[in-house]
């Protein structure tokens, strides 16, 4: 029987979010290395970390903020996060490609919905590629326009949750 456990991302879980993220995400859409370990060192509290047997296979991370600017890529190095802001921006939600299809990414999203919720945050946002505007809205989120961002050459669209 497969065992999932949540936790707080580690400094030393850094290697592996990034071999992860750059597996998931097409070319200049995966975070860097020192994005990754940043995001771990600032607010590991909004780095959820999804274990299957003991081992990484997926991970959320975000930021806070008072202001939501869905295109502002200061943001992903955490310029401006404050984590009293009661607005959540999710900066990757990625599942390892070998261990998807197996309800894992939903199992993390709602995890990560009932984190953010108990600690009193008030919205959720993020952006995603078309295609995942329909899961998206299975979790609950709302659309709300295609961004203004072109983050790794793609096109982006928002979505938000009120929790």
């Amino acid at each position: 029987m497969t065992r999932r456990s949540f936790r707080y991302a580690k400094m030393a879980d850094a290697d592996r979010c990034f071999a992860i993220e750059t597996s998931a995400y097409e070319g200049d859409e995966a975070a860097t290395h020192t994005k990754i370990s940043k995001r771990i060192a600032t607010y590991p509290e909004g780095f959820l970390i999804l274990e299957v047997d003991g081992k990484v296979v997926g991970f959320i991370n975000s930021g806070c903020v008072y202001q939501v600017e869905m295109s502002d890529e200061d943001f992903k190095e955490l310029i401006g996060h404050d984590p009293d802001a009661p607005n959540v921006v999710i900066m990757s939600v990625v599942v390892n490609p070998t261990a998807q299809g197996q309800g894992h990414s939903r199992a993390l999203m709602e995890e990560f919905i009932r984190h953010m919720r108990r600690m009193g945050k008030s919205t959720i946002h993020l952006m995603c590629k078309e295609h995942h505007v329909p899961l998206y809205e299975r979790f609950g989120y709302s659309y709300v326009r295609p961004s203004a961002s072109n983050h790794g050459g793609m096109t982006w669209h928002e979505m938000s949750l009120q929790i």
